[in-house]
């Protein structure tokens, strides 16, 4: 799969900054979330909890990219 990615022309970088990205995206989209009246702050919490998990997930692909990126 890594090496498809990679041949596809995604870079570790590009994994990392989708990473912050999502950061990002999951203070935002709480906040938009908390600030609307009809959701309660479980809504809210969720929103955030459930994009902040992606984060990982992108850092951890940025890290095997750059493995296979320094093994060509």
């Amino acid at each position: 799969m890594l090496e498809k990615l990679h041949e596809m022309g995604i870079r570790s970088e590009y994994a990392y900054m989708a990473g912050f990205g999502s950061i990002g995206f999951s203070f935002v989209s709480w906040l938009l979330s908390r600030m609307n009246p009809r959701h309660d702050r479980a809504q809210s919490d969720r929103w955030g909890i459930f994009v902040g998990h992606w984060a990982p997930t992108f850092f951890t692909i940025g890290i095997a990219l750059k493995l296979e990126e320094k093994g060509r």
